[in-house]
């Protein structure tokens, strides 16, 4: 008879499973919240994905994953200015929502833990497949975040920023947000935190309603040895429009996944993503996009800059239905070394079951053009200010396509900020 053995639990799973024991009792819910919690713990102690798992092949969980900090309730942070002047934001400090939220025409705002404690939120926390870690972290020890609802035909003169922001050891959200049908929202995710230990774990689940457009932003800047696992969630409606941009430019151990599916006719979805990474620092984005009706169209452009012995990673997977016929679907990839030490590992697949589709995808590694540096230096600029030009303007290209001046400066200040600091 064959016997596998479990294999033994590293101190991170250990820790995750003790600190689950001792925080049960303080965690919001109703029965059926706990049991979804259970079934994530359970989960966990099966183990952390290692790379055998394919999804988890460039991202070791399990060996990277070395220490979990504990729960520091007492730790205080205040909430930031936000990205985009004049936006209503909506703070999570800690794991804990402000009681006090701003009052906004057209949008209603509710505290997460108290749809945990009426139960409401249970059905969104099954994980999305066997291999969720971070959707199984997250579902055991979410606490706070909140529901934000848009109301149909509401267009909001002024963005929502949604701040989780963390100065304790361990931090665990959840943003839920519903665009009503035929509403404008622009909506910026900012993860950040003053904890270079950090275990953060975040979720943001969107529903898009038919006919509406948004503009969701990911602005990832934790400090460069916390670990960031984050998971943004959307269903896209009949003719509506998303458009997701995603700037990493901090954490230690960092994986964004991006999960995505296409739920009406006329849908469109866009994914523009830079990653800036430096030091020794490891970075995962892994996108899986599902086109499940005919008419819909999909573009995702990533642009990433690597230095030092910072390790890159970029997952996109895209599945047509076999009913999606007429989908439209372009992926590409680019990435440039600045350094010898530096990783990228690209993962571009396409898995198509329609046989009337445009797909297609592309990936690029390289290091700054030579006579692109040389042109600027004979022109009396010096070769580090040169350099920079050509890596901002590589990395910029993305942002301003944007169109949309407010955001194309906000995100252009942030890459500024780090490229005085790493450039």
């Amino acid at each position: 008879m064959n016997m596998h053995a479990q294999p033994q639990r590293t101190l991170a799973e250990t820790a995750l499973i003790d600190a689950f024991g001792e925080r049960l009792s303080l965690l919001p819910g109703d029965g059926a919240v706990m049991v979804k919690r259970d079934d994530a713990i359970e989960a966990i102690k099966h183990g952390l994905p290692t790379r055998r798992i394919e999804s988890w092949h460039y991202t070791d969980l399990r060996r990277l994953l070395t220490k979990v900090p504990a729960f520091e309730a007492g730790a205080v942070v205040k909430a930031l200015a936000p990205v985009l002047e004049g936006s209503a934001v909506l703070p999570v400090l800690n794991g804990v929502s402000n009681a006090k939220v701003p009052e906004i025409e057209g949008v209603t705002v509710q505290r997460l833990s108290e749809k945990l404690i009426d139960g409401s939120v249970a059905p969104g926390l099954d994980p999305y497949g066997d291999d969720d870690a971070i959707g199984a972290l997250n579902t055991a020890f979410v606490a706070d975040g909140y529901f934000v609802d848009i109301a149909d035909g509401a267009e909001l003169e002024k963005p929502i920023e949604l701040q989780n922001l963390q100065a304790g050891g361990q931090s665990h959200v959840r943003l839920l947000t519903r665009v009503g049908a035929g509403a404008k929202a622009v909506i910026v995710e900012r993860q950040a935190g003053e904890n270079d230990e950090a275990l953060v774990s975040s979720v943001s689940q969107l529903v898009v309603g038919d006919g509406a457009e948004v503009t969701w932003l990911i602005v990832q800047e934790q400090p460069d040895t916390a670990t960031h696992l984050a998971q943004f969630k959307a269903h896209v409606g009949k003719d509506a429009k998303l458009t997701l941009f995603v700037m990493n430019a901090g954490g230690g151990l960092v994986r964004q996944e991006v999960v995505v599916r296409t739920t009406g006719q006329g849908a469109d979805f866009k994914l523009r993503g830079i990653n800036l990474l430096a030091g020794d620092t490891h970075t995962d984005t892994t996108m899986v996009l599902d086109h499940a009706v005919p008419h819909t169209t999909s573009t995702e452009v990533m642009r990433n800059v690597v230095t030092g012995k910072a390790r890159g990673v970029f997952q996109g997977r895209i599945n047509v239905h076999q009913y999606a016929q007429k989908t439209n679907a372009k992926m590409a990839c680019n990435t440039l070394l600045l350094s010898d030490d530096g990783e990228f590992s690209t993962k571009p697949e396409l898995e198509i079951f329609a046989d009337d589709v445009v797909c297609g995808h592309g990936a690029t590694v390289t290091e700054i053009d030579h006579n692109h540096l040389f042109y600027l230096m004979a022109r009396g600029i010096d070769e580090k200010t040169a350099r920079g030009l050509l890596v901002k303007a590589f990395v910029a290209e993305v942002i301003e396509e944007l169109d949309d001046e407010a955001l194309v400066e906000a995100l252009e200040a942030r890459l500024d900020e780090w490229f005085l600091t790493h450039g």
